[in-house]
């Protein structure tokens, strides 16, 4: 395993807003950004926080296939809904911007959707239901993105992990927050696989040939990169653990994130153009928020929903187990634990070096160069 160094929530959250403006992000935009990207990591979600820093959102300024400045066009707009035009900017800041018009529209008007064509990753999807929780509003969101995943008794990519994300506001200290993908593993986690060391899991990954792929994930990650293995959905390879059920919820984000806003699907999500060149991702996104006042209030939302999730962590324990865990939990356990900092592995580490030499940033000293 990688050896991890801690860096305190100021530190790691300058040099991230740094580096972004670094990259001709405007500041305020950095600020979505980096909060966006680090709240993944203050949940324990490292598949999609500092791990993705450059590879994912510098790398791709730096390729000219992503741009720093965010041209946020709203395309057409009702009271209830609208369609928004990213061109390519910052996924955070079209997500951010997206999720608040939806949001004050369900403030004014009950319900409101925002969908939205030609973005970028957008970063940890729970963020934008978390956003709509906060103001007492049920928050639903998804994306499409590159072509990974195979339909079931299919081996080739042909949509993304495609992360259907709902957030209900409850009376705990955290609200009910599901947000993962709908195949069996992500490309994140492979990623963050290679970067630790560890095997893919079985059964989460299909060869051209039908067999699963195991063992090394760095292989794996090729393999899926150049066509030759692909993700499975939720329930795995074929029928027999209900993997339909996976391929059907993939399909249904899919949709909503290209047919409401004409929006690119499927292998043109794959980052190529004809000629095999790096171009823009082109993904596209739903939001939607529903205001719990327009229904009996958030006061009695929040507490039935507290008490349906209280009711089933209080149900019978299978043997050896603990505890039963409701969604949000855990990540607010980890929350709580990661108040001094955020884990970097080593893999990263070089690269935030790198980063801070190249921007000149020489204000920044990090934990491992003591």
């Amino acid at each position: 395993m990688a050896k991890t160094n801690i860096v305190d929530w100021k530190t790691i959250t300058n040099f991230v807003i740094d580096s972004f403006v670094g990259y001709g992000i405007p500041r305020e935009d950095a600020e979505i950004c980096a909060d966006v990207l680090l709240e993944s990591d203050k949940r324990g979600i490292e598949s999609h926080g500092v791990n993705r820093f450059k590879p994912i959102y510098l790398d791709r300024i730096k390729a000219g296939i992503q741009n720093p400045v965010t041209n946020f066009e709203v395309i057409k707009e009702t009271e209830t809904t609208a369609v928004v035009d990213g061109h390519d900017g910052m996924g955070q800041v079209i997500g951010y911007k997206a999720m608040r018009m939806a949001i004050d529209k369900a403030k004014k008007y009950g319900m409101g959707m925002v969908v939205v064509r030609n973005s970028c990753h957008y970063g940890i999807a729970g963020y934008y239901p978390w956003m709509s929780c906060k103001e007492g509003c049920i928050g639903i969101t998804g994306t499409n993105a590159r072509p990974s995943v195979a339909p079931t008794f299919g081996v080739e990519g042909m949509f993304g992990t495609n992360p259907l994300t709902i957030g209900i506001p409850t009376d705990e200290d955290f609200d009910f927050i599901i947000d993962c993908a709908t195949s069996t593993t992500q490309n994140g986690k492979v990623e963050y696989y290679a970067r630790i060391g560890e095997n893919v899991h079985p059964g989460t990954i299909i060869a051209l040939d039908g067999s699963a792929v195991e063992g090394d994930a760095s292989e794996a990650l090729k393999m899926i990169r150049n066509g030759t293995a692909a993700l499975t959905t939720l329930g795995g390879i074929g029928e027999e653990m209900a993997g339909y059920k996976g391929y059907g919820y993939a399909m249904v984000v899919e949709l909503l994130s290209a047919c409401l806003q004409d929006g690119w699907y499927g292998k043109d999500l794959d980052g190529k153009d004809e000629n095999g060149k790096i171009r823009p991702y082109h993904l596209g996104h739903f939001f939607i928020a529903i205001d719990t006042e327009h229904f009996l209030g958030e006061k009695a939302c929040r507490e039935k929903a507290g008490e349906i999730i209280r009711s089933v962590r209080a149900s019978k324990k299978a043997p050896g187990a603990e505890r039963i865990y409701t969604a949000g939990e855990k990540e607010h356990m980890v929350r709580l634990a990661r108040k001094d900092g955020v884990p970097i592995n080593e893999s990263v580490q070089k690269e935030i070096i790198a980063v801070r030499d190249e921007l000149g940033l020489t204000q920044y000293k990090f934990p491992w160069e003591a």
